[in-house]
């Protein structure tokens, strides 16, 4: 899929400066208790699922398009798992980005996990003792994920006062 023509308009005015960007993260659990994954496209690597929200579109939404655009599987949102700022990403083509990322737990409600589009190229169910080698980032959005409690957020580290000069 690449990049949404929202963000190539943005990047355009821009160029390739840090952004700070919203996103979203998908972890899918299934009946057996096995999370969804798909391997990237662009790099290799097994990962959660997740995705830009495009102008006007709530999180939820962009969760449920991004699922289905990258593993045809329709999902459904249930709760809020942790909301997460990604380390500075630097990609090949020099942009720079950093996400805001919100996390849900989901629940497949239809369709058989295959690869549905350009940046995937596997899509599989794994059972939780059993995962391929995933970022530190997506292990810890799928340890939260398995808790059943309030969201996942980081704690304040300092006086408000002086966090407000930076």
């Amino acid at each position: 899929m690449g990049m949404s023509s929202y963000l190539k308009q943005l990047r355009d005015r821009v160029g390739g400066q840090l952004l700070l960007l919203p996103g979203v993260s998908a972890i899918v659990f299934n009946d057996a208790g096995e999370i969804l994954l798909h391997r990237r496209y662009d790099n290799g690597k097994w990962a959660i699922m997740g995705g830009i929200p495009d102008p006007d579109e709530q999180l939820a939404d962009a969760l449920v398009r991004e699922v289905w655009e990258e593993t045809g599987v329709t999902v459904e949102p249930l709760n809020v798992t942790g909301v997460y700022t990604s380390p500075i990403v630097s990609y090949p083509n020099g942009d720079i980005a950093q996400y805001v990322i919100v996390a849900f737990r989901c629940h497949p409600i239809s369709g058989a996990p295959r690869v549905n589009d350009d940046e995937s190229l596997e899509v599989r169910y794994f059972k939780l003792d059993e995962l391929p080698d995933l970022s530190k980032e997506h292990l810890l959005r799928i340890e939260h994920a398995k808790i059943d409690g309030p969201a996942y957020f980081s704690r304040p580290t300092g006086d408000p006062r002086e966090l407000s000069q930076g």
